[in-house]
């Protein structure tokens, strides 16, 4: 049984993408400071598991630009140096496992045309995508070498009750769910929103050609192609809710990127994956989550 190890398996994507990775067939090793299974920037746990794994899905990082803006030291030890290391340890093993790094659309800052695709210019912005930048640029540095590496750029992943409170959407749904008031960081800022479940399958699809020996695979988006401004994401949960829920209006934060798209057509064309939930499917969905788990909450 090939044998995978998931790093930040604790997170959003990562407790989706381990159940379906065992179901495939392949056996998951964990590595997550979040149950205290290792810790990614202390080299010691990651020597202690990479060397008998057939492969490494990298998802473990500082995960939101507001926690890099607020520990930019914290942000670039564990999203740029630690992922060095891990691809550092990966090389030197004698049986070099493949690494699939989990990046971001934060990498292309703010774009100068929509949609972006994956040939777009990096020119990060903050913190958080200048270390997701030099955490692929390191990859590439390990695949010179002999190391088979490949890069996924995600896009405001979401789809669960249990994700960040604060996060725009959870916090959308939750809020509209309740009854209170959403607040809108930027009623025209632009995202290209991405349920978790076509997250994991897109990632998946990139473990099998992995493990399968495929090599040099470029960068590559999972992401639907469909720009929702915040206001409409707002507007959605608010209907599914069936909310009187107000909608507020707030500044935007300086390091934030206000708008992007990305072009899907490399995953469909490589991998044939396309998303198959839209935003409005995913929010409405998401919302109706909130609510149940509320009523289950009440009742118990």
């Amino acid at each position: 049984m090939t044998k995978i190890l998931v790093t930040g398996h604790r997170g959003l994507v990562g407790r989706h993408l381990v159940p379906r990775l065992k179901s495939a067939g392949y056996q998951v090793v964990g590595l997550d400071i979040a149950d205290g299974s290792g810790d990614i920037t202390q080299p010691e746990y990651i020597r202690s598991v990479v060397s008998n794994v057939s492969g490494i899905v990298h998802l473990a990082a500082v995960s939101r630009v507001v926690w890099g803006e607020r520990n930019p030291s914290l942000c670039w030890q564990t999203n740029a140096m630690a992922s060095h290391s891990i691809l550092d340890t990966a090389s030197q093993c004698k049986q070099k496992p493949w690494v699939l790094l989990a990046s971001s659309r934060e990498v292309y800052g703010e774009p100068d045309r929509l949609p972006v695709s994956e040939d777009a210019p990096v020119c990060p912005v903050n913190i958080y995508g200048r270390a997701k930048a030099k955490m692929e640029q390191y990859a590439q540095e390990a695949r010179l070498e002999g190391l088979n590496t490949a890069v996924v750029r995600l896009a405001n992943v979401y789809g669960c009750i249990e994700d960040h409170e604060d996060r725009v959407l959870p916090a959308f749904c939750r809020n509209a769910a309740e009854g209170r008031p959403l607040r809108v960081d930027g009623f025209d800022h632009l995202f290209d929103f991405t349920h978790v479940d076509d997250t994991v399958r897109g990632i998946a699809q990139l473990v099998a050609l992995l493990n399968a020996n495929e090599h040099n695979l470029p960068p590559i988006h999972l992401l639907p192609g469909i720009g929702t401004t915040l206001l409409e994401a707002a507007n959605i949960a608010v209907d599914a809710a069936d909310s009187d829920s107000s909608i507020v209006a707030a500044p935007s934060r300086n390091y934030d990127v206000a708008r992007f798209i990305g072009n899907p057509e490399r995953a469909k064309r490589l991998l044939g994956w396309e998303a198959r939930i839209t935003p409005s499917e995913g929010i409405r969905a998401l919302v109706k989550a909130f609510q149940t788990n509320a009523s289950l909450i009440e009742t118990a």
